[in-house]
């Protein structure tokens, strides 16, 4: 098999019960059974976002942003059907044939559309390529002048409904995190959205795929990264996965039930001029379960600038990032090149 995308026909027709192949198989260095540390005491924050304190809600979200880069929202005010539906069509889409959901496929020059992506490299020694035991699609979901239908499924029926309507309550969710980390640098609420081009952010939704993997042990579902986003808000299918890099190794992140995961990205670092922090994460496979997740990326535009907002830099706090339009910045990241 040469891509990805057919990994769950791979599993159950091609490969042996313990054997993937090698373009799967991490170094030692990234091998799950090798690097997960067992640490009963991490734990994210967790943090109700409804809390009526403000200033308290601000700096739990800072305190989480600058030390840990990752925490869990509860109380925030998505309905769960909306979730559950959410979630009920997109398996249902990665249950197609697969040359139903090859309809759906990338094109030359396009992030959005389902496929399979070389995940990041580990050359090493060899100059083989590892890939990660996943499959995905990618859609914009807002603003309504950035959404291309041409990459939303049509079958279920019910898929545009649903991810318009998880859409509507998530962009709420988007803006209150984006002021109270904004207040959290003592700056006004609207200026961090405002400096990642404020209604002309956009919302990229991502479904990951995880099929079962007869070695879990070896492989990766993605592997180490920071997110190009400035914030990612993630909803699991409560198939544990998410490993944050603690100590060393690698620490499996405790799911609470109707939390949405939040990642802070590389743009809320550049912004910050590093006071919040980027988190470290990659994802596990199972051997027989299957593992989903839809973590949508804040971002913005491409031919958007992005820098360190001038008033958090001074003679005491140097620039510690450059000033560059995000399509540039995203090109270093996916080309491995200096920033």
């Amino acid at each position: 098999m040469a891509e990805v995308g057919r990994v769950q026909s791979m599993a159950s027709n091609t490969i042996s019960e313990d054997t993937i192949p090698s373009n799967f198989i991490w170094p030692e260095t990234d091998q799950p059974a090798i690097t997960t540390i067992q640490d009963n005491n991490f734990e994210i924050p967790v943090i109700e976002l409804n809390d009526t304190d403000e200033d308290r809600l601000v700096k739990l979200i800072a305190k989480a942003s600058s030390e840990t880069g990752l925490f869990q929202i509860i109380n925030h005010a998505i309905p769960s059907e909306v979730i559950e539906k959410l979630q009920k069509v997109g398996k249902e889409f990665f249950e197609l044939p697969q040359q139903e959901k090859e309809k759906y496929g990338k094109l030359p020059g396009s992030i959005e559309g389902y496929g399979t992506s070389l995940q990041k490299e580990d050359e090493g020694k060899t100059g083989v390529k590892k890939q990660g035991w996943v499959d995905h699609i990618f859609h914009r979901i807002w603003p309504q002048s950035a959404i291309n239908l041409r990459f939303w499924p049509k079958i279920p029926a019910s898929y545009q409904e649903a991810n318009e309507e998880y859409a509507k309550y998530l962009r709420v969710v988007g803006d209150k995190l984006f002021k109270c980390l904004s207040l959290g640098l003592g700056l006004e609420g609207h200026e961090l959205k405002e400096g990642l081009g404020g209604d002309k952010l956009e919302y990229l939704m991502k479904i990951n795929y995880y099929p079962p993997c007869p070695r879990p042990d070896l492989a990766l579902g993605v592997p180490a990264h920071t997110d190009m986003s400035a914030i990612t808000l993630l909803i699991p299918n409560g198939v544990p996965g998410l490993q944050v890099r603690r100590d060393g190794g690698w620490c499996d992140v405790k799911y609470i039930p109707n939390a949405i995961i939040i990642h802070i990205g590389d743009q809320i670092e550049i912004m910050s001029n590093g006071k919040y922090k980027a988190v470290l994460h990659r994802t596990t496979v199972t051997k027989d379960r299957t593992r989903m997740s839809w973590p949508v990326f804040l971002e913005p535009p491409l031919e958007h600038t992005v820098g360190p907002i001038p008033k958090l830099v001074n003679d005491e706090n140097p620039a510690k990032y450059k000033t560059k339009k995000y399509r540039d910045y995203t090109y270093c990241k996916f080309n491995n090149k200096p920033q």
